[in-house]
């Protein structure tokens, strides 16, 4: 279909989502219109989820001449990232993410809301870029990185805007593993297929028992925490 961004494959009980709108996958409005319902699909058909990008690009977070028409669109935008990552934290599946390339900002924060994330090995950037752009990081991505980092580089991380290369994100915590990047679908997918066989109904309450309250404080004060949003020059 012309101008869709987002392409949904299910094989063996694994739905791989490739985001791919031919640029940088900076996250419109228009885009997380796209995304749910295949989302919404992948839950009544998938065993387990694989959310991938293009080659060389996960996502580049929001789209920033968006976010940076005004103080309301940035809200927007924000509560539409912020519901989408606490829908994947505490989707009732197995989130695999195949992180392609470059993954910064709210590209990053994806990955920090899946179960398992692939990296691709090369010269990629993968960070929390908000402060260094005059942004604040609402609670949706504090929490998933107080939730996901590790403690030691906690601080750097989130209020220091520091941007890691592959091998290092993975001491950090937003990666679990590399691949060579044309590896890094199929090898996420190949974890994914593993994931088929753990029992769905246990780990859906398992997850909720470890994420749930997160998912919960987080919705309830999402209106609240976005407040606080200002865009630089507006």
């Amino acid at each position: 279909m012309s101008g869709t961004k987002v392409q949904y494959v299910l094989t063996d009980g694994v739905a791989v989502v490739t985001l791919d709108d031919g640029k940088a996958n900076a996250f419109t409005p228009a885009l997380f219109a796209e995304l749910n319902p295949i989302l919404d699909q992948a839950e009544k058909e998938a065993d387990v989820l694989v959310l991938a990008g293009r080659p060389g690009r996960y996502s580049a977070g929001f789209d920033l001449a968006t976010v940076g028409a005004s103080n309301e669109a940035a809200r927007t935008s924000m509560k539409l990232g912020g519901e989408l990552l606490m829908r994947l934290y505490g989707f009732p599946k197995i989130v695999v993410a195949a992180c392609t390339g470059h993954a910064v900002a709210f590209g990053a924060l994806l990955l920090l809301a899946a179960s398992h994330r692939v990296g691709a090995r090369g010269d990629f950037k993968i960070g929390l870029n908000e402060v260094a752009i005059g942004l604040m990081l609402p609670q949706f991505g504090t929490r998933l990185a107080e939730a996901r980092l590790s403690k030691r580089h906690l601080q750097r991380a989130v209020c220091l805007s520091t941007i890691y290369d592959p091998e290092s994100a993975i001491d950090v915590g937003f990666l679990d593993e590399l691949a060579d990047p044309e590896q890094v679908i199929s090898q996420a997918s190949e974890i994914a297929r593993g994931y088929t066989k753990l029992s769905g109904t246990a780990y859906v309450l398992t997850q909720a028992n470890l994420r749930r309250q997160l998912v919960k404080d987080v919705l309830n004060s999402i209106e609240e925490d976005l407040k606080s949003v200002t865009v630089p020059n507006q």
